[in-house]
């Protein structure tokens, strides 16, 4: 897709004003309702297939059903990253009316760090074909081991902040407790962070580790830095409502992992065929509807399942619990009987 600058510049002016509204919005610190979620939620997906089908509408019949391939990717993939937030939430104790304001930020600021690699990413794939040898192994790489560690059935984890975050405590100091929706706050002459902004930059920074796999996903469906960009875009700019939306329905998601890593390794061998049919090996490729049909197909068979399983082992978990009260129960009259 040829684009100019002046579409460069419009599209970005028009994603910074749908930032600045969010903001705008959500400038109030307040506990973010189902209600709210789920219209915003709704909001974010239509603006990107309105976005979608102007690509359509304007005769971009590929770059649209790359972008529409790109947005359902990363989604699926953000979806996952849910969890990690979650116990970024728990580790810090951020407050529910503060927990907005936080993925806010966080976002934006995984949003400019994924620029930062999409445009990394773009040039090396630009100058080196064979790069996409590295991300095909890698994505099936990535996929084994989702599958391994959903096989593994550990419990949850706890966050651990990474070596930057962990630095930037350092280096500023970081106070005993929250101060509203204040970043950094003066403590015997010198300037501190607060923990909002702690948790804002884990957040942000534990974006990039998910990046990793992500950007090498979606440049498997597309290798043009425009859609590329935009879709990821999107993905994340809905991701701070669907965190409200669904955040007690991602227990149920017990087969999400093993979905991802079907998505991940689906595209990992389309890039290793790509890469071979660019050395002038004569293998089929994966066209963006056959694509676009996997990775729908597998996010709803595995939603389906999930939810499934999830509801099999809650009705186990009572059956278990009605057997523990009736022994409970029965237990008194044994020993009187006795």
């Amino acid at each position: 897709m040829d684009v100019s600058m002046g579409l460069w510049v419009a599209t970005i002016l028009g994603l910074s004003a749908l930032i600045a509204v969010d903001f705008f919005i959500g400038r109030k610190p307040h506990d973010v309702s189902i209600k709210e979620a789920g219209t915003w939620t709704v909001v974010w997906i239509v603006l990107a297939a309105m976005f979608g089908l102007g690509l359509l509408l304007f005769g971009e019949t590929q770059a649209s059903g790359e972008f529409f391939a790109g947005f359902i990717t990363e989604k699926s993939l953000s979806v996952d990253n849910l969890f990690v937030f979650v116990l970024i939430m728990a580790k810090f104790a951020v407050p529910s009316h503060l927990q907005q304001r936080v993925l806010l930020i966080g976002v934006l600021i995984a949003l400019v760090l994924r620029a930062i690699f999409i445009a990394a990413g773009a040039a090396i794939i630009a100058s080196f074909s064979w790069v996409f040898y590295i991300f095909g192994a890698f994505l099936i790489y990535t996929a084994w081991k989702l599958i391994q560690e959903a096989r593994a059935d550990e419990p949850e984890e706890e966050f651990e902040e990474n070596r930057l975050l962990k630095s930037i405590e350092n280096r500023f100091g970081v106070a005993d407790r929250y101060h509203g929706t204040k970043l950094f706050i003066r403590s015997n002459g010198k300037r501190i962070l607060t923990p909002l902004m702690v948790v804002m930059l884990a957040i942000g920074t534990t974006d990039v580790l998910f990046a990793l796999d992500s950007i090498p996903a979606i440049f498997g469906l597309t290798q043009d830095p425009y859609i590329v960009f935009t879709a990821n875009a999107f993905a994340l700019m809905g991701l701070r409502q669907l965190y409200f939306l669904i955040g007690g329905l991602l227990k149920k998601l017990v087969h999400l992992s093993y979905g991802l890593s079907v998505i991940l390794g689906f595209i990992g061998v389309k890039l290793v065929l790509h890469a071979l049919h660019e050395s002038g090996v004569h293998v089929p490729e994966i066209s963006i509807p056959v694509s676009l049909a996997v990775i729908c197909g597998v996010l709803i068979i595995t939603t389906i399942t999930s939810l499934i399983a999830s509801k099999k082992q809650a009705e186990r978990e009572a059956a278990a619990a009605a057997e523990a009260g009736d022994g409970i129960e029965k237990s008194p009259k044994d020993s009187v009987g006795a």
